[in-house]
């Protein structure tokens, strides 16, 4: 058997497995002990015997999960702590999408974000004359936290769209490698004119038209030139919110979908001049956001966080990485 040496991992996941069957019904129990089940096969080659899994790195769990949880489709947890059952892969090429970064295996969501990916492509062309959408990051196959990049992106409602056009061809998987996206900007306040057209404001504005859509993140300049280009006048305006490292693609964000009570949506924007083009706008351009905080080098050097584990996520995740 595989959990002889260890038996008091055995009884926590067969007893965290039974609490989520009594309170959570709608996922069904999966037998963690099951060898050929993902998390049995991740105790067995990659835990040694002392390990409990309830210790381990939630996103050495989930960052090494390669396929999804056939379970009910269902986001779980909030869009920075959860995880994803049932995800749906992204299909590599669409008549107006190819994913990038094929190695990392992150071109997974809920249903619904894939069904919107492939809409607003469309849509783009149409409204904007964008020629296709180049997707990056979605989610791990589970969802749940990466074991590098984003702190979000992990219950399949985010996505980060390039703001470089596709191609006229089909890229090879060299190509979605090692392809380098165009800089939208040359610093944190300074917007790359010779990279921006009126083409990518009206991307933004189609896909922050969308009723779907709960936030788009873009760094400062970007933003700016939004609220320049519209006259500081549109609703949808609010939905963009300015953000670090968002130089060279967009964060689309959706709602929960309907039906999905797992899921915990944020709070909607509600700037107090309806667009953030105002006192929102201006703190990015203040010296807070981007102050670097001096450690005295003689101090103690701070103990480092202990690293969020699967018990730190929501119950249902339990179910997720342990099923099939």
């Amino acid at each position: 058997m595989l959990y002889r040496s260890m038996p008091s991992v055995r009884n926590s996941l067969l007893a965290a497995i039974l609490l989520i069957s009594m309170s959570m019904p709608a996922i069904a129990d999966p037998d963690p002990a099951h060898e050929d089940s993902p998390l049995g096969s991740f105790i067995a080659t990659k835990l040694t015997p002392d390990e409990n899994i309830f210790h381990v790195s939630a996103k050495r769990l989930f960052g090494t999960q390669k396929t999804p949880a056939h379970l009910q489709a269902q986001a779980i947890g909030t869009y920075a702590l959860g995880c994803l059952a049932g995800a749906q892969q992204l299909p590599i090429t669409g008549d107006n999408w190819q994913v990038m970064r094929l190695s990392r295996n992150r071109n997974w969501g809920t249903p619904q974000i894939v069904n919107f990916i492939e809409r607003i492509a469309a849509e783009a062309k149409a409204k904007a004359g964008w020629n296709g959408f180049l997707v990056g990051d979605m989610a791990q196959p589970r969802g749940g936290p990466m074991l590098s990049g984003h702190a979000s992106h992990q219950i399949g409602l985010d996505a980060d769209i390039w703001f470089t056009p596709m191609p006229d061809h089909v890229l090879s998987s060299a190509e979605r490698e090692n392809f380098a996206p165009l800089e939208m900007v040359k610093d944190h306040a300074t917007l790359n004119a010779e990279t921006w057209s009126e083409s990518r404001d009206k991307l933004i504005q189609t896909v922050a038209q969308d009723p779907q859509v709960a936030r788009i993140f873009v760094h400062p300049p970007i933003k700016k030139e939004l609220c320049r280009w519209s006259g500081g006048k549109g609703a949808w305006l609010a939905k963009v919110r300015p953000l670090f490292g968002h130089t060279f693609h967009f964060h689309v964000r959706l709602k929960c979908p309907e039906g999905m009570g797992a899921c915990k949506d944020q709070w909607e924007p509600h700037p107090d001049d309806g667009t953030g083009c105002g006192k929102e706008l201006a703190y990015w351009y203040s010296d807070a956001p981007w102050k670097v905080i001096k450690r005295d080098p003689n101090a103690p050097k701070p103990k480092p966080r202990p690293p969020l584990t699967l018990a730190g996520l929501p119950a249902l995740c339990r179910a997720v990485v342990a099923a099939p």
